[in-house]
């Protein structure tokens, strides 16, 4: 909203400094500041408020240790985070462009599915909360409209590069961009042009058949996207600060990719497509990456707040929906590393628990208790430190990630 106030008043006022407003790097450096204010002040003032609700955490015999210590932690503590985002994205990005209303919804709709499976745990004090075929309905409804808009909105767009020869010395040319098109191309790293498309994953149909149903390929791999990547940041969400720390090396390297992607210059350097409107994207990453830090303050070891499915699902989700929207959705499996080890020790724990049960009568285990982070707790190390570990390690797999767009 601020921007349309400053460009009002720069167009007919000539006030110093309100053409400001007109460069993202400057809107991002707002956002990131008030989302930090809103999550550190206001913060702290929801926390209260829900221990004075008594709206803690029911904790599960684990047998890990300090355990029980965290029972009746305020939770719920995403709508911090949730706050932190939408308000100065409000205020700063330009609210009629596509990317930013895409992103406004998806974080509204996360929200409202992690804050109703959290709100029957709480009030209706029910321990698995919202039923599993539920949620991944929602995840699986958020992900339809996603796919949608990018499919059949007009104002979601990309630009190739187009080599054009230069004079009579060879190899001496110079490169542009073309015109807007409609495509669901990708980026996906050691490919010519660093360029995939849906479309390719129907192979035995000839090239009029891709295009009419590449579509629905895509409408399905956003789903699987959203709701992994969400289910993964759900999983990860089991000691203090790993889901939020992790989570903002992600959305760091991703604002990375936003402004790159939205940026002609950039992009015609890293030979990747140009995205046309999508630098807002940064202003949202940015609010993002400011509430993500704001509600870590409270949530490092010992944690005054959890965030709860409010928070993790909804992170998970917005982490994809950034992914999709920049076209790096399927660099995720490197980028979300710390996410994905963590959803598949769960599938290897119980996958291998039924084999054996099945097979010797008695379930064994691959690890000592899953999700990952657990394992590592049950070997004796303090959740801090695992914490901290993994941090790097997600340091790590966003360095590689950015590396590759080099790489094709």
């Amino acid at each position: 909203m601020l921007y349309y106030l400053f460009e009002y008043l720069d167009k007919h006022f000539d006030i110093p400094g309100a053409g400001m407003f007109q460069y993202v790097s400057f809107r991002s450096g707002l956002a990131v500041l008030t989302a930090l204010f809103i999550a550190l002040f206001f913060g702290k003032k929801i926390i209260n408020y829900l221990r004075r609700e008594q709206l803690g955490e029911t904790v599960r015999d684990l047998g890990l240790q300090g355990q029980n210590e965290k029972a009746g932690t305020p939770t719920m503590g995403g709508i911090i985070i949730i706050l932190a985002t939408v308000i100065p994205t409000l205020l700063f990005a330009k609210l009629d462009n596509i990317y930013v209303i895409i992103l406004l919804v998806s974080t509204l709709w996360l929200g409202a599915i992690g804050f109703l499976d959290d709100y029957i745990k709480v009030f209706r004090k029910h321990k698995e909360g919202l039923a599993g075929r539920f949620k991944i309905l929602g995840q699986a409804g958020l992900g339809i409209f996603v796919g949608a808009m990018i499919y059949f909105s007009p104002d979601v767009t990309i630009k190739h590069q187009v080599n054009v020869n230069e004079g009579q010395t060879v190899g001496t040319h110079i490169v542009k961009f073309g015109d807007e098109e409609k495509s669901l191309d990708t980026t996906l790293p050691f490919l010519k042009n660093n360029e995939f498309n849906y479309g390719e994953l129907l192979f035995w149909m000839d090239n009029s058949g891709k295009i009419k149903y590449e579509w629905i390929v895509f409408l399905l791999a956003v789903v699987f996207i959203i709701t992994a990547v969400s289910n993964g940041a759900n999983l990860a969400d089991g000691i203090d600060g790993l889901a939020a720390g992790s989570s903002v090396i992600i959305v760091a390297a991703l604002s990375l990719f936003a402004f790159v992607s939205g940026n002609i210059i950039f992009a015609d350097y890293l030979n990747i497509v140009f995205i046309p409107r999508s630098e807002e994207v940064v202003v949202f990453c940015t609010a993002f990456i400011g509430g993500l830090i704001g509600f870590l303050w409270y949530n490092t070891y010992p944690a005054q707040v959890f965030m709860g499915d409010t928070g993790s699902l909804t992170i998970g989700g917005l982490i994809a929906v950034i992914a999709i929207i920049v076209r790096k959705e399927l660099m995720l499996p490197v980028l979300c590393g710390i996410f994905l080890a963590e959803s598949v020790s769960v599938m290897l724990q119980v996958s291998y628990f039924k084999y054996t049960k099945r097979k010797y009568g008695e379930g064994r285990r691959i690890f000592l208790m899953s999700p990952l982070h657990h394992h590592y707790q049950k070997q004796g190390l303090h959740e801090s430190k695992i914490v901290n570990r993994m941090m790097i390690v997600g340091f790590i797999l966003a360095v590689v990630t950015v590396i590759t767009l080099k790489m094709r």
